[in-house]
């Protein structure tokens, strides 16, 4: 009975987890002015709106490709969080749900880095040079960086400024 009400609660904050991701929408928390300012180093030139505009449907292309995998992130960590809280949990279970965790991880890291890569492309060489100084995608909502969200953001698993 016990397994049956945690697989039910899993399933409901995945459901609930994915829902949000899909209610926020591409658009939250970035206007063109907001974008243009996120990625715009101090003193540096500015996004066009054309830039702006490439950014935000790369953007939604890359929410869209990672929510899954976003999902089953929030779906390991809820049952990795069940096997640590539980004292009949044998060792070799946790490891190995922490390896899986782990494998989503690298996963969704390395379809940031091709974000960032892609991203690269839409901008100028003056553009490119000042990325590395606070230069980027590297902030969440609320300016948090997307590491501390997990699976909210694009960004997540601390893909953003400084890699």
């Amino acid at each position: 009975m016990k397994k049956k009400i945690i697989a039910l609660a899993l399933t409901v904050f995945l459901l609930l987890g994915v829902t949000y991701v899909y209610a926020q929408g591409s658009g939250v928390g970035f206007g063109p002015k907001r974008m243009s300012e996120s990625w715009t180093p101090k003193g540096g030139p500015p996004l066009t709106q054309d830039q702006i505009t490439k950014f935000q449907e790369l953007r939604q292309k890359f929410t869209a490709e990672t929510a899954k995998l976003r999902g089953d992130l929030l779906t390991k960590r809820l049952e990795l969080q069940s096997l640590w809280t539980n004292p009949k949990a044998e060792d070799k279970a946790i490891m190995e749900k922490e390896k899986e965790l782990r494998e989503l991880q690298n996963q969704l890291k390395e379809k940031a880095l091709q974000f960032r890569l892609e991203s690269r492309k839409f901008l100028t060489p003056e553009q490119i040079a000042g990325w590395g100084s606070g230069f980027g995608p590297g902030r969440g909502f609320g300016g948090k960086p997307m590491m501390r969200h997990g699976w909210r953001g694009p960004w997540a698993g601390g893909c953003g400024a400084g890699f």
